[in-house]
């Protein structure tokens, strides 16, 4: 397992919250449809996406994910910012497409061969 501080600095990515940065990372998912993580994101994990709203937050918080990375340099909502904090969910930004992001994050987490 790696934190998200580990997360942060092996994948280059832009911090906007760091939520509790020693917290693990245990798993991840990658969607844009807030239904979809909710039915198959894991508690503890990272959601990897595109969406930079305030119901990102919600969802995270909802099923127990930990950090959100933003992909393909996406700025979140001023709201999403601020729920996030309150959440001490890791809100964290990637220039990269959310592919690049999944595998490097897989491969950081174990998970490819």
């Amino acid at each position: 397992m790696v934190t998200i501080e580990q997360v942060q600095q092996k994948l280059n990515l832009k911090v906007l919250t760091m939520g509790e940065g020693s917290t693990p990372i245990s798993s991840a998912y990658t969607s844009d449809l807030l239904s979809d993580v909710m039915a198959n994101g894991e508690e503890g994990g990272a959601l990897i996406t595109i969406q930079g709203h305030k119901n990102s937050v919600a969802v995270a918080s909802l099923i127990g994910l930990n950090t959100i990375i933003l992909c393909n340099g996406r700025l979140p909502a001023d709201d999403m910012v601020e729920a996030a904090e309150e959440e001490s969910i890791a809100i964290l930004v990637s220039q990269e497409n959310q592919f690049t992001v999944s595998y490097k994050l897989a491969a950081l987490l174990g998970l490819c061969n």
